[in-house]
């Protein structure tokens, strides 16, 4: 049965101070129904510039288009398989979508998104970042690699790991890549110049590790885990320097700069 698929938008709301103000928490700014759209949705990413949001429509093998100002899903892309990873690259005005079903990068360029020739991995395409210093695309696909794609389309370089790469975030400044291996209890890091991974943390008494974010400000490396469910802090070197408690199942983890 189709049924309608709806996007949350969440906005910082101030609650009225007595003795002390309190941190202001996180309510429902609007919901943004997609239509008739099945099943779960997984990544997303944004263009600034024309006010879009994409979203990796997974369950219903489609690439869904929305409007920000408005606030209204526009445009259903189908014919993908297993969509889950998404990125745009702003130089070149594309958007790129992993599917994991077939292994493959579909890629949408322009205000019309007219589609380019996609790019075959050998499966499971997952977690995309955009490196827009080099004009590069990473996509974790397989068993165990991360494609280093540049802006023609062409897999400059493949990475390989000991096992399916999660979420992973690029350090541009350190030439590092970091990126989460919850098969293999690990977090893996790579040199991005040598295109090999050079270590691997592994970090007691925790497994699940999906999230995985970078605070520039402080270098460190933020880990989200599943069992148990906490927040982990580490330094470039590996070193846990902060843990907390986390809700269960965690999935993405992004960075807010104004409130770090």
């Amino acid at each position: 049965m189709i049924r309608s698929t709806v996007l949350a938008v969440f906005a910082l709301a101030g609650i009225a101070g007595t003795a002390r103000s309190q941190p202001a928490p996180l309510v429902v700014e609007a919901k943004i129904p997609f239509g008739a759209v099945a099943g779960r949705i997984d990544h997303m990413a944004v263009d600034l510039s024309r006010g879009r949001l994409f979203v990796a429509e997974l369950g219903n093998d489609s690439l869904g288009v929305i409007d920000i100002a408005r606030r209204v899903a526009v445009r259903t892309i189908g014919g993908l398989n297993e969509p889950q990873g998404v990125g745009y690259l702003a130089a070149d005005d594309t958007v790129f979508v992993a599917s994991g079903g077939d292994g493959s990068v579909r890629r949408f360029t322009g205000a019309d998104l007219t589609p380019m020739p996609p790019i075959a991995l050998d499966g499971d395409a997952d977690n995309i970042r955009i490196d827009d210093s080099a004009t590069q695309v990473f996509v974790g696909h397989g068993k165990g690699g991360v494609a280093v794609i540049d802006r023609t389309g062409r897999v400059v370089a493949d990475i390989r790991l000991p096992a399916h790469p999660e979420s992973f975030q690029i350090d541009a400044s350190a030439e590092r890549l970091y990126v989460n291996l919850p098969d293999a209890d690990q977090v893996g890091v790579v040199d991005l110049r040598a295109a090999k991974q050079i270590g691997a943390w592994t970090i007691q008494g925790v497994r699940g590790n999906f999230p995985l974010a970078l605070d520039p400000a402080s270098r460190h490396v933020l880990v989200a885990t599943r069992r148990p469910p906490r927040l982990l802090a580490l330094t470039p070197d590996g070193k846990v320097v902060a843990s907390a408690a986390l809700a269960g199942d965690a999935d993405d983890l992004f960075i807010d700069a104004k409130r770090a």
